[in-house]
């Protein structure tokens, strides 16, 4: 099916901020006391869901709040450093010309995803809901369906981790995974997502009734 309305993680979806992240980690991390790792031990961890990551590095609940705020800092200070992905612009000119309503929904920091999106591509966005913990997204994506007055059922939400395919479902929309974020398609594919976009140009199929079936191997 096609849809109407199509919500965007931003960080691993829109942008390409991984190697900012894994370049300030271990400031982070020193800062706020918990585990350091290597550039390599990063790639082995984005295999693993988000609690599990968690607990590896020694990161406690009460402290992700900080290390969220620390990063938003450090990137609101280096947003010229992020890139969109490549063809995300056009992707999303052309989306919004096809009548898809685009809505953003992010634990980053509106300032911030205005910041890397530029003038143009902000304002392709009638509805932003950032800087809520990553654990809290599913509240956010529900109040952007209903202030956009669009049935649940023609709402996707797309994202690159775990947590993102979670919080679409308990707001009741579909989820749309790409492969190219922080999570491997490999990894997102074992939470079952109604659709799967293999590179930036695929989601144009989100106007396309019965393109793109989710790639999710049959159990």
């Amino acid at each position: 099916m096609s849809y109407r309305l199509a919500i965007f993680d931003f960080d691993g979806t829109l942008a390409d901020s991984f190697p900012f992240f894994i370049s300030v980690f271990n400031q982070i991390a020193d800062e706020l006391g918990f585990r350091r790792i290597a550039a390599e031990e990063a790639q082995q961890l984005r295999h693993h869901d988000t609690r599990t990551i968690m607990r590896h590095v020694g990161i406690p609940a009460w402290k992700l709040p900080l290390a969220s705020r620390s990063f938003i800092g450090l990137m609101r200070e280096n947003a010229a450093r992020i890139p969109l992905f490549e063809g995300i612009g056009e992707v999303l000119h052309t989306l919004d010309r096809e009548g898809v309503r685009l809505a953003i929904v992010s634990s980053n920091s509106e300032q911030n995803v205005r910041l890397v999106l530029g003038p143009r591509l902000s304002a392709l966005f009638g509805h932003y809901e950032c800087g809520m913990s990553m654990f809290g997204k599913a509240g956010r994506i529900r109040k952007v369906v209903k202030r956009a007055a669009v049935p649940a059922a023609h709402a996707l939400y797309v994202g690159d981790q775990a947590l993102d395919a979670d919080a679409a479902r308990r707001a009741g929309v579909a989820f749309g995974a790409v492969s190219w974020g922080y999570a491997p398609i490999e990894a997102l594919r074992r939470v079952a997502p109604d659709r799967e976009f293999g590179t930036p140009q695929e989601l144009l199929h989100i106007v396309s009734p019965g393109a793109n079936p989710s790639r999710t191997p049959p159990v």
